[in-house]
């Protein structure tokens, strides 16, 4: 690679693009491509009709839009972001835990139908939450669980005592959280492994009035057992920031379940997480420009 001289031409894209022909024509003539939305995908299909493409920043930790094996075999190299927006993440989790713990959207619903109804919410200090995952957010996620004075258990595909220590959390198997907790929250990645890691099985194991919380990834839950589960009252609630298909079809029927609250996959879009996204991609772009990548994926 010829070394970087400071400057770069730079193509920005206001408007999202809709369709394979659109991103295929935007990135023409394209040596690194600042991937910002996670519903923008590059596959094998894409990088066929980009030859000069050599380097691609996810604008965030999740590299899920980017098929990684056919990057790395065409020589693409491929960067995230971690770390920099994990209490951003968590906050909007943790916000979300309250949100469906106090009914705040279905009260807000029948505030505005004009009914005055009222139904037990849950105090949520002193309860048991479940993390699933402890990579930064779900660390940070266990750091204000703990300050909130929650029990705090976890389930990782790679626990240690280290770890459990430091985080302050018991680490227990998948089945026993899904059972004891009366929040589970999701902060794994998406991979094969977990891939409908939540399914009918592990949702059938939840208290009737406990709440699942999902800032992941959609797929990680299977959507079809939440929702039955959701309608048929055996659990009492879900607040959901990402979701099976995004952008969320309109005909979801998750769209038409009470006791949820629902975000578009925005958990880090604040000023301050926007920020550190924004530096994160600039300084993963500007390294590779230079010769010495840095939060290399593939």
């Amino acid at each position: 690679m010829a070394e970087f001289d400071g400057v770069a031409d730079v193509k920005i894209f206001p408007t999202r693009c809709e369709s394979f022909e659109q991103r295929v024509e935007r990135a023409q003539g394209a040596t690194a491509i600042i991937n910002s939305r996670s519903y923008v995908v590059w596959r094998e299909e894409e990088f066929e009709h980009l030859p000069d493409l050599r380097f691609i920043s996810v604008c965030g930790i999740g590299t899920d839009s980017i098929d990684l094996e056919s990057a790395r075999a065409r020589g693409i190299t491929v960067s995230n972001i971690p770390g920099k927006t994990a209490p951003v993440v968590a906050e909007h989790a943790f916000g979300l835990m309250f949100a469906a713990a106090k009914r705040a959207a279905w009260y807000t619903e029948m505030t505005r139908k004009g009914e005055w109804v009222k139904k037990d919410g849950m105090f949520v200090s002193g309860k048991t939450v479940g993390i699933v995952g402890t990579g930064n957010i779900g660390a940070e996620m266990a750091r204000m669980c703990n300050s909130f004075g929650m029990d705090v258990i976890a389930y990782t595909f790679n626990p240690s005592d280290e770890r459990a220590e430091r985080l302050g959390v018991r680490y227990v198997e998948l089945d026993e959280l899904m059972a004891e907790s009366d929040v589970i929250t999701i902060h794994t990645k998406l991979t094969p492994d977990s891939e409908k890691l939540i399914g009918a099985h592990e949702i059938g194991l939840m208290k009737p009035d406990a709440i699942l919380v999902n800032v992941a990834r959609g797929p990680i839950v299977d959507e079809a057992a939440l929702v039955e589960a959701l309608n048929e009252d055996r659990i009492g609630g879900a607040a959901l920031d990402v979701f099976e298909e995004e952008p969320i079809p309109p005909d979801s029927p998750i769209l038409s379940c009470e006791q949820v609250v629902l975000t578009p996959h925005i958990a880090d879009m604040t000023p301050e997480g926007l920020d550190l996204l924004n530096q994160g991609v600039v300084e993963n772009t500007l390294a590779y420009l230079r010769g010495s990548p840095i939060n290399i994926v593939n």
